[in-house]
């Protein structure tokens, strides 16, 4: 499970963790999140994208993050 999650991208590592913490049930997000040395809040995130396909559609194609994520440039 740790090798192929450490192959993923960001958005894909995020709804993975949120699929193998939902299997589990209760106390299967901080499980995960040990697991793969990630933040609980980040299942959290997929896991809401995962009940509300509206959130992955604003996500553009071939991109990681919505509109406005990420570093912002230097001026």
């Amino acid at each position: 499970m740790r090798l192929h999650f450490a192959e993923l991208g960001e958005k894909d590592r995020r709804l993975y963790a949120a699929v193998e913490a939902d299997k589990l049930g209760h106390g299967g997000q901080r499980y995960i999140a040990r697991l793969f040395d990630i933040h609980v809040e980040r299942i959290y995130k997929g896991l809401k994208e995962l009940k509300n396909p509206a959130l992955l559609a604003d996500i553009p194609p071939g991109k990681q993050r919505r509109a406005g994520g990420g570093r912002k440039k230097k001026k």
